[in-house]
């Protein structure tokens, strides 16, 4: 990781109070009272892991905003397959919200955008003002912010290791020569996750090959005729859908988020209050 005393850790809440909760599997957590506490313990050892062994000089957790965002109003479908969210996590959210104010950490969210967006915009404005920015996620959208200065931290969990993944990392991943070129490859194989189209036919593996040769979602539609049979025909009949997947896979950059850089610098925990919880949740060794 290169250093640089200005390290802006950007944490994507929901992906990570998922990831945090289905990691424990069917050894879920619970305390005396019968609370399920698997997504507390997750989010806050994840949490205390990355302030000790990352020591970061700046930090801010990121909620999607309960509103409406301006992408389920472009296309009615959007995330429109995703389950309710369990009831467990749901529960969990007020608690994992003390925790973070508990540890003095600011949280962000803004009405009609998602993390994602405010996660971008912040990325990189801290970057223009030269801090280094690691988005801390398990989602491979991120991987079109990717730059020299912003990098994706996965953290650790299903005993793997923590990964940071910076532009050599992403352009391999996904087989392109510029971590923008995800965009495309999530516009033309879509986004089961959050029910973005892409083009009936295009898989991961044949995204790949297309914008590896054509370069990007309008490049492929540029050179139809050098497609064949069906996949030509799907190319056609669904270009529109296409250039609308790659719309909604595009990450925000100019959400009016409030926010001053000054306010997530790392401070000292609440000592009292995280005792206090702790003990509620009964979190025995920490």
């Amino acid at each position: 990781m290169p250093e640089n005393t200005k390290k802006l850790f950007l944490l994507d809440a929901f992906a990570l109070i998922y990831r945090a909760y289905f990691a424990f599997g069917n050894n879920q957590r619970y305390n005396s009272k019968g609370l399920n506490t698997s997504a507390m313990l997750g989010f806050t050892n994840t949490l205390i892991e990355v302030l000790q062994k990352q020591k970061p000089s700046h930090i801010a957790v990121i909620f999607d905003a309960p509103v409406a965002t301006n992408r389920s109003l472009e296309f009615s479908n959007y995330k429109a397959n995703r389950q309710e969210m369990p009831e467990d996590i749901r529960t969990a959210i007020p608690y994992i919200k003390k925790v973070i104010e508990a540890f003095n950490i600011p949280i962000l969210l803004k009405d009609g955008f998602e993390a994602d967006d405010v996660i971008g915009t912040m990325a990189k404005e801290a970057e223009r003002q030269g801090y280094t920015t690691y988005m801390m996620t398990p989602d491979k959208d991120f991987g079109q912010l990717v730059s020299e200065n912003i990098f994706i931290y996965k953290p650790a969990a299903y005993g793997k290791p923590a990964e940071v993944m910076g532009v050599k990392e992403v352009c391999a991943k996904f087989e392109v020569t510029n971590p923008l070129q995800v965009i495309d490859i999530l516009g033309l194989w879509g986004d089961a996750v959050d029910n973005i189209p892409g083009i009936p036919g295009i898989g991961e593996k044949t995204a790949k090959i297309l914008i590896a040769k054509y370069g990007s979602v309008e490049g492929l539609l540029a050179n139809v005729e050098d497609l064949k049979g069906k996949q030509k025909e799907n190319v056609i009949n669904f270009a529109e859908q296409g250039l609308l997947s790659k719309k909604l896979a595009t990450i925000i950059l100019d959400v009016p988020v409030e926010y001053d850089f000054e306010d997530l610098i790392v401070e000292e925990p609440n000592v009292e209050k995280i005792t206090e919880l702790f003990a509620e949740l009964e979190f025995k060794d920490m």
